[in-house]
């Protein structure tokens, strides 16, 4: 299985450990590709607009790139990050700003329609679900079928102090999670993500987009016919 592990922070900490748990309990050989956040991609989005025409123009194009290249060969993603003031890092939060153009609603990526994900976040007290919905919701409309949220209040300020009784269960959990990524089954696209994409199928058909570039991207890859992305190889 190849996975892409993408970290919302720098330092190794209770997230990152717990992201490393899921993955290291998959059973299996893997190919694993890691990107920290900011390290490998230390800018916020401008709002210059000049992604909706061409991606390549993005002022951080090469550094995002590797990135978006890294997940789309890959089966599965894998997200962690800190929960800071009950929300995803602002490094996690830059990197889906800087690729909103990867929406149903613009030019997504047909790869996503076939891949697994699980956002894993850690807190020392307060609730994780800000912080892993929000990152869920954005691969939801980038076409992500199988999406899986895990949290954990580790009621310590770094890894070393989490308590065994508070790793135990964390490890039983990830094992579980795991077992289900796992699965040797492909991700079946659900009700609602088919429901959106038809809708943006009409979109693009009445010329409702942001640019007759994403119409011209949609006709290329056949989806303004029969053709949808769960079903291509």
């Amino acid at each position: 299985m190849k996975i892409a592990i993408i970290h919302g922070q720098n330092h190794k900490g209770s997230s990152y450990h717990i992201g490393r748990l899921v993955v290291d309990q998959i059973p299996g050989e893997h190919e694993i590709k890691e990107f920290f956040l900011p390290r490998d991609l230390n800018h916020f989005c401008v709002g210059c607009y000049r992604c909706i025409e061409n991606d390549a123009d993005c002022p951080w194009y090469e550094q995002k790139n590797a990135i978006i290249s890294a997940m789309e060969a890959a089966d599965l993603l894998v997200f962690t990050t800190p929960t800071y003031c009950m929300a995803p890092s602002a490094a996690l939060k830059s990197l889906l700003d800087l690729t909103f153009t990867m929406w149903m609603s613009h030019r997504p990526r047909g790869s996503m329609f076939r891949k697994k994900a699980v956002v894993v976040s850690a807190s020392a007290g307060s609730s994780t679900a800000g912080a892993t919905k929000g990152v869920a919701q954005n691969l939801f409309y980038w076409g992500v079928p199988e999406i899986y949220r895990y949290g954990a209040r580790v009621q310590a300020k770094n890894w070393d102090s989490v308590k065994p009784k508070i790793k135990d269960k964390i490890t039983k959990d990830t094992a579980k999670l795991a077992r289900k990524l796992g699965k040797n089954k492909p991700p079946r696209v659900g009700i609602k993500t088919r429901f959106i994409f038809r809708m943006m199928v009409g979109m693009q058909k009445a010329n409702w987009s942001a640019s007759p570039i994403e119409k011209e991207y949609w006709q290329n890859q056949g989806w303004l016919g029969k053709v949808r992305p769960w079903k291509q190889a």
